[in-house]
């Protein structure tokens, strides 16, 4: 339960009981949760190519920051021949039908999310759950993490960060902890996030970069070279304009 939901049903209710199965602010034991430092934006494409490679246990839920990132992540990954499909709220009714129903079918071994389009969606034996944008609160991430481990089964969670993530990973860190999982040392040891930064990062997530092969150097290099391009084309048509005008 939310806390801004736990505080609005007390303000109304009298001597409320609350029955809590397990430890508050903890995920299931059954989940193997797993932190994975790619670096930088471009290290997460070849951090879960490279599960995939490995053989990570499908089927696989994805979840991103945005709508759009969803949608970069699944071109990119189409191509790779994985049988991956998105679900955003550009969907239709039935196209998400569709979409659930082939994930449950097991023709679709990766579906990519975002916590906004999960809410209320039933996703049965996930076997993994890939954080490929560390989510912004410790309630996304245990409701992330939720969706595997269910009915007896094991589950895994892999959850990608970037040197932009690291002053975030502290409050994870602890529910990771608190589940039984395995936690670096130096994340414990972080500092809290102080309550100004946590209230903006709930409003605004972190800007982050388009998801696609190409690297930002590479990006850079390419529009350099366009704008020589478009340059020398400028120049060249301004000499012919004058050779023109001399010529008549």
């Amino acid at each position: 339960m939310l806390p801004v939901v736990e505080d609005m049903a007390r303000s109304f209710l009298r001597n409320p009981v609350q029955i809590v199965v397990g430890a508050r602010n903890a995920a299931t034991s059954a989940v193997s949760q797993k932190l994975v430092f790619v670096g930088r934006e471009e290290g997460k494409l070849l951090a879960i190519r490279q599960a995939i490679r490995e053989g990570i246990k499908p089927p696989v839920l994805v979840f991103v920051q945005s709508k759009d990132r969803a949608r970069e992540l699944f071109h990119e990954l189409i191509y790779d021949n994985i049988n991956v499909d998105v679900i955003t709220s550009e969907r239709t009714p039935q196209q998400r039908d569709t979409i659930i129903k082939n994930f449950r079918s097991g023709k679709i071994w990766v579906l990519i999310a975002t916590d906004v389009m999960s809410r209320g969606m039933d996703f049965p034996a996930v076997s993994t759950v890939v954080n490929y944008d560390l989510p912004q609160t410790t309630e996304d991430y245990i409701h992330r993490i939720g969706r595997t481990g269910r009915g007896n089964r094991k589950g895994a969670s892999l959850t990608f960060y970037t040197e932009v993530d690291v002053p975030m990973l502290k409050s994870i860190a602890n529910v990771m902890k608190n589940s039984g999982s395995e936690v670096p040392a130096w994340v414990l040891d972080l500092d809290k996030m102080d309550k100004e930064t946590r209230k903006e990062l709930k409003k605004r997530p972190p800007l982050r970069h388009s998801i696609e092969t190409v690297t930002r150097f590479d990006l850079r290099q390419s529009r350099r070279a366009r704008k020589d391009q478009i340059k020398k084309k400028k120049n060249w048509q301004k000499k012919n304009a004058k050779r023109v005008a001399g010529g008549n």
